[in-house]
């Protein structure tokens, strides 16, 4: 035991002593290199010195020089980078200490709802056992029809707004003018009455749009007058445009149209869904408007009006408010449901920036798209007032229209051919959805006062060509330049200028 001990201990004093002879080697290597070598070094170049003639001299100043900067410039490196990964250590810190304090609150946000559900259980215990005192027999009564306020206190109230109120549009004889007249009147109205300048080609690309769908979609750079537009048809009409602010929390229709509280037993009704609720009382012509409408996805949360006014049977559309019925709910309501009515356009606005979300094929094949790019030059119109018309008055304008103006055979041909080539070439097809808008939107675009192939061009340029967008572009440059001749040989020489100008657009692009 004895000689163990002895060998431990020398162990242990070898062991710390070359654990010293390595750091005093660490340091004096060290010092070495930091005071001995470096004043070597100048001892050397001093003693080489002495046999420099002036060549040497420039040459180990411009040498010297270049060295000392490389040494400047790896200490500052060697700091950046140790200060980089000191404040680096110090945000996740800083991240770990707030992700604590935020379970921290949360979980006491979960307690202070648990302690405030408890409560209100104590209190609807105590009143239900009150009513139900020993001793005393249950009385059978007759459920009652309509007891209580009503659970769309916003609702209710536009059914007595309307009550005993008169909502046939009665129109004058001023009032009944052609889709010409309604054009230039528009105009001159906006200009005189609201300083709000617009050309007519976006006047008769609306009311074409409003012909083809339910949804209209202005897009355009910022300040152009996508939000006045639908806010002048509304004073044009005589009846204000809905403006609804699109949130960019917005992710399902619940955000839109509202809920049903289940612990209150109230809907949380959203002015959407008042102002939706009004056109089904009115027989004017009634703007919705959705105003950045991709600042949330415009599929999620209007999903389900994309789905149903697809369907042919208009009688359908109608929107799931609740899942049951109750007697004091809204007169209009049928089984919880709103019938969308036809009498209502649905205009968005949409920029298109960082801060929003891509308009997917899915909505833009369902609507009506403007592009307004610029502002209109400046109109010295007389004072002109608005009309009061009827939606079925404006649809007997459309009727008339179709008639007088459908497509002409050649230029459906031409359709044809242009869609062959763009699906041989590019892998798009117009499909049936969109043949259906071009031949709704054309007879309207003509009878407001345009030409055939210009109503043409703008569908091709915004139904068609905008699909090329998520193409790979670089590989389809000869594709491109094929379709531009085409374009030439089927419709004429520069006659298709917006869809010209949107493929230039893409060449450059690319």
């Amino acid at each position: 035991m004895i000689n163990f001990a002895r060998y431990y201990v020398d162990f242990i004093r070898e062991f710390f002593a070359n654990i010293g002879e390595f750091f005093k080697t660490i340091f004096d290597a060290f010092a070495d290199f930091f005071f001995s070598d470096v004043a070597k070094y100048f001892q050397n170049l001093i003693n080489a010195t002495a046999k420099f003639n002036f060549l040497d001299w420039l040459i180990a100043i411009i040498i010297l020089g270049i060295n000392m900067v490389f040494i400047v410039f790896l200490t500052l490196k060697v700091y950046q980078l140790f200060r980089s990964y000191f404040r680096f250590v110090k945000t996740e810190m800083d991240k770990d200490e707030l992700l604590e304090e935020v379970a921290l609150l949360t979980q006491k946000t979960v307690e202070l709802a648990d302690e405030k559900n408890k409560i209100l259980m104590l209190k609807l215990g105590g009143a239900s056992a009150s009513s139900q005192l020993p001793g005393k027999e249950k009385e059978q009564k007759p459920t009652p029809q309509a007891v209580g306020p009503s659970r769309f206190p916003k609702l209710t109230q536009v059914d007595d707004e309307y009550r005993n109120v008169i909502t046939s549009v009665q129109m004058t004889a001023e009032d009944t003018v052609g889709l010409p007249e309604l054009v230039n009147r528009f105009i001159n109205f906006s200009a005189s009455r609201l300083n709000l300048y617009y050309n007519p080609k976006i006047i008769m690309t609306y009311f074409a749009g409003m012909a083809s769908s339910k949804i209209l979609i202005l897009e355009g750079i910022s300040g152009t007058g996508k939000t006045s537009l639908p806010y002048a048809m509304g004073k044009f009409f005589n009846h204000d445009s809905a403006i609804i602010s699109v949130q960019p929390s917005w992710r399902d229709r619940a955000e839109m149209i509202g809920y049903l509280n289940e612990f209150t037993k109230k809907f949380n009704e959203t002015d959407f869904l008042k102002e939706l609720y009004e056109t089904t009382y009115r027989e004017d012509l009634n703007f919705i408007v959705l105003d950045e409408l991709n600042l949330a996805r415009i599929e999620y949360y209007f999903a389900e009006f994309l789905s149903i006014m697809e369907m042919p049977n208009e009688s359908e559309w109608k929107i799931d408010v609740v899942s049951d019925r109750q007697p004091n709910d809204p007169k209009h309501f049928v089984d919880g449901k709103i019938l969308v009515p036809q009498n209502l356009w649905f205009v968005g606005t949409a920029n298109k920036d960082d801060s929003t979300f891509t308009i997917t094929d899915k909505v833009y094949d369902r609507a009506a798209s403007i592009v307004m790019n610029a502002k209109a030059e400046f109109v010295d119109a007389p004072y002109t007032e608005g009309v009061k018309i009827s939606h079925e008055y404006l649809m007997s304008l459309f009727e008339v229209a179709w008639k007088a103006n459908p497509i002409s055979p050649k230029a459906l041909d031409n359709l044809g051919k242009l869609d062959d080539f763009i699906a041989a070439k590019f892998k798009i097809t117009f499909g049936n959805r969109i043949m259906k808008q071009i031949k709704l939107f054309t007879p309207i675009f003509v009878g407001c006062g345009g030409s055939e192939y210009e109503a043409l061009d703008y569908m091709v340029a915004r139904k068609i060509l905008r699909k090329f967008e998520v193409l790979n572009l670089p590989f389809l440059q000869d594709e491109i330049s094929e379709l531009l001749v085409l374009l030439d040989k089927l419709f004429g020489k520069n006659v298709f200028k917006e869809s010209i100008a949107f493929l230039t657009d893409l060449k450059k692009m690319s």
